[in-house]
């Protein structure tokens, strides 16, 4: 059969129009009939496709339902949804600042603070947070071996230079995972911690140096009072430009594994006085 024939007849036989009808069964009388064919069917079921299409697609986009979809939200929720998380954080720490600093009044009154070790409000409640963190076995150990091996140390008491009225702020939590060592040219401290964790600046300063190295990743140098100059390396990302002040405790960077002599999430910590780099463990406590 020729492929116009075979055509001819397929669209014959798709055109090809049946009758439904429906009779009533006691007096066989035709209550109803219908003529259909295929193509009939085919276009009503797309018909009905198409109104079902528009209409989802109407309520999709005129109500809150587009915030629903993947990569669909809008700009101003998007934004109200973050200014909510940093306002719900900043509220955390602040209610956690205040909880320490009553529990501290609480102690200055009971006596088990003495008032002439206050200093301010920040160490204060600073002293409380050291306080309240658990030791481990391990950290308790290295603490005893580190006293019992620096108590008769005198040339550590008479090297390091006069720091009166400064008060020295942690730069990051977390652990100790390299120390300092002036032979091997480790100039600072090492501080696992975990990604994105906020590095704080030790003192007031002003930032001297804010960019990116290939050997230590991106760096943020203060310079401070008293000749003392702080470095921050490895930092996931910065937060403050060349010329900024700072306070100390404020924000500066982020914690991250930047740089070629990286191993790991951490933040290498150098503290210098006067050209020369100095142990930090010896004025901050980690």
């Amino acid at each position: 059969m020729p492929k116009r024939k075979r055509s001819k007849v397929f669209w014959n036989n798709f055109k090809f129009k049946y009758k439904l009808t429906v009779f009533n069964e006691n007096t066989l009388e035709e209550v109803v009939g219908i003529h259909v064919s295929k193509l009939n069917g085919l276009s009503v079921l797309l018909s009905v496709l198409t109104v079902l299409f528009l209409i989802a697609a109407v309520i999709i986009a005129y109500t809150p339902l587009r915030n629903y979809l993947p990569g669909y939200m809008n700009s101003e929720v998007r934004a109200q949804i973050v200014e909510n998380a940093l306002r719900v954080d900043s509220l955390q720490k602040l209610l956690d600042r205040q909880n320490l600093y009553v529990m501290n009044i609480q102690d200055i009154f009971n006596g088990k603070v003495s008032v002439d070790t206050v200093q301010s409000i920040d160490s204060l409640t600073n002293m409380r947070e050291d306080s309240l963190m658990e030791r481990t076995e391990r950290e308790a150990e290295f603490r005893r071996q580190y006293e019992e091996t620096e108590k008769y140390n005198l040339t550590s008491i008479t090297s390091q230079p006069d720091v009166d009225g400064l008060i020295f702020y942690r730069p990051t939590r977390g652990m100790i995972s390299g120390h300092f060592d002036e032979s091997k040219k480790h100039f600072g401290t090492d501080i696992a911690a975990d990604p994105k964790e906020s590095i704080l600046a030790a003192l007031d300063g002003t930032v001297v140096f804010s960019n990116y190295t290939a050997e230590t990743g991106y760096v943020i140098g203060i310079q401070h009072n008293q000749d003392f100059v702080s470095f921050y390396k490895h930092c996931g990302s910065l937060l403050k430009n060349v010329g900024d002040k700072v306070q100390g405790g404020e924000a500066i960077a982020l914690v991250g594994n930047t740089g070629t002599l990286t191993t790991g999430p951490h933040l290498h910590f150098e503290l210098w006085h006067k050209g020369r780099a100095v142990n930090p463990e010896k004025y901050i406590v980690f």
